[in-house]
């Protein structure tokens, strides 16, 4: 049975995350919560993740502005705010008009011939015309449902990811506790940051921003690794996405987390923009890469090989299921990896329904990527005061497990679903280059050195893939 009373506290949450990163305990008197779950409609606390993961990254970057200024500040972050700051793709609106679609028509739940589920992701145009080639049917749900009706729940999966292709079972918690990438996960906590090598103390340039001329090179997609820069841009650091144009993108995603950012093309495969990035490594003070493990690596860019080009250099890894395990080289997503750890079983189970129940946001994606923001926040901290090259991980597996620990609730369906016209109060209109932006404002409050986004959204490619000359 479910201990419904073994709850932890946004306060109690965000503690764990300060200390596990071994960083000034004093800090956290300067924080104020504000708010209880539930927020949005969920048996998992999922408000309380958000705030604790936001708030964690909200005093990253005031520990870093007391570095710089020898002052601490108030920090405070509402828990109705980080929620809705945890799904701020989906009241993205542009020129008063709601963003493309975000999910392909075939994406989805299906039940299989074994009288189990599976979901596909078909985002991408790839893997939902190999998924078409795949189960020889047409696009369109009814004959995907028909099609996987020949086939077993754990045999689509296999050969779907044999090929590069996304299909997940979904499992119970406990079919997920004894397969051998549940148990490597649960052996792991939620984020890790490691010294890579020796380097000299960096001290920080005068600035009135905690991230101000810090270099950030952003080599992710889809949300978690995007959020993690879009956090690093609203506390004032330069953020490069760097992307190449035969790569597919979500335009809704790529919109939301685009503020504050720059966006330039590289394609790695080309020897000449691999030179390109290298010489940008050696000018940067972060990069941050979502790629599946040991894909960025075989261009060229490991750890160990940015720490030659650039000693003092945080590198950041974010993956699905982390770095250890039989799945540890399988792509993924937020709902797939919900799918597969038992988190939809268990939100049907306390909703009451048979059918797979995803939590309602991309939970796993947004706190994925404001723990590593404040990972990363960390290790600059420490490259700062100690020196060092550092190396900071996550992956939206151990996000997941991070969030299942919080807790649950036991009446956390009874509360409203916001929409937009319930939210008004947090968003704000930005122009970009696709039109005028509505969009959620940043929930962590700082009140010497407020976060905010100093760069519109651009499309992807917008900007030369140089910095800008100091």
């Amino acid at each position: 049975m479910e201990d419904y009373s073994a709850l932890t506290s946004p306060v109690e949450a965000t503690a764990a995350l300060w200390q596990l990163a071994k960083a000034d305990p004093d800090l956290l008197k300067t924080l104020t919560l504000d708010g209880a779950d539930p927020v949005l409609p969920s048996s998992f606390l999922i408000g309380t993740a958000a705030q604790a993961s936001i708030a964690a990254a909200t005093l990253a970057a005031a520990q870093l502005w007391q570095l710089r200024n020898n002052q601490t500040q108030r920090a405070s972050v509402d828990m109705r705010h980080a929620a809705v700051e945890f799904r701020s793709e989906r009241y993205l609106e542009i020129d008063g008009k709601p963003a493309p679609e975000l999910w392909d028509a075939i994406a989805g739940n299906y039940r299989t011939r074994d009288n189990r589920r599976v979901r596909l992701h078909t985002n991408f145009p790839a893997h939902r015309d190999g998924m078409l080639e795949l189960l020889q049917c047409t696009h369109d749900r009814p004959a995907v449902q028909k099609a996987l009706l020949g086939w077993d729940a754990s045999d689509i999966e296999e050969q779907a990811n044999a090929r590069g292709l996304l299909a997940t079972m979904m499992r119970s918690r406990e079919e997920w506790r004894t397969h051998g990438q549940g148990a490597a996960v649960a052996t792991m906590l939620p984020f890790t940051i490691e010294k890579t090598g020796e380097a000299a103390p960096r001290p920080l340039k005068p600035s009135a921003r905690p991230l101000g001329n810090i270099r950030v090179l952003d080599l992710t997609r889809v949300i978690a690794g995007p959020v993690c820069g879009r956090t690093l841009a609203a506390h004032g650091a330069e953020v490069m996405r760097i992307t190449a144009q035969h790569l597919p993108s979500m335009a809704p995603l790529a919109i939301d987390n685009g503020r504050g950012k720059l966006s330039a093309f590289l394609d790695l495969r080309n020897t000449q923009d691999q030179a390109n990035l290298a010489e940008l490594v050696r000018q940067s003070d972060v990069f941050v890469q979502g790629y599946r493990p040991g894909t960025i690596a075989s261009r060229g860019f490991s750890p160990e090989d940015l720490v030659k080009l650039r000693p003092g250099i945080i590198t950041a890894s974010l993956s699905a299921y982390s770095t250890h395990g039989p799945w540890a080289n399988r792509r993924g997503f937020d709902s797939l990896v919900q799918m597969a750890s038992g988190i939809n079983v268990e939100e049907a189970i306390a909703a009451g329904t048979d059918a797979p129940k995803t939590l309602p946001c991309q939970a796993l994606d947004h706190a994925a990527g404001f723990i590593l923001s404040f990972a990363i926040m960390i290790a600059l901290h420490r490259r700062t005061t100690i020196g060092g090259s550092w190396h900071v991980a996550t992956s939206l597996a151990q996000a997941g497990r991070w969030i299942e620990n919080l807790g649950r609730l036991e009446d956390g369906f009874n509360c409203p679903d916001p929409d937009r016209c319930d939210i008004a109060d947090l968003l704000q209109e930005t122009p970009s280059g696709f039109g005028r932006l509505s969009a959620v404002k940043p929930s962590g409050i700082l009140e010497k050195s407020p976060a905010f986004w100093n760069k519109p959204s651009m499309p992807l490619g917008s900007h030369p893939p140089r910095w800008a000359q100091e």
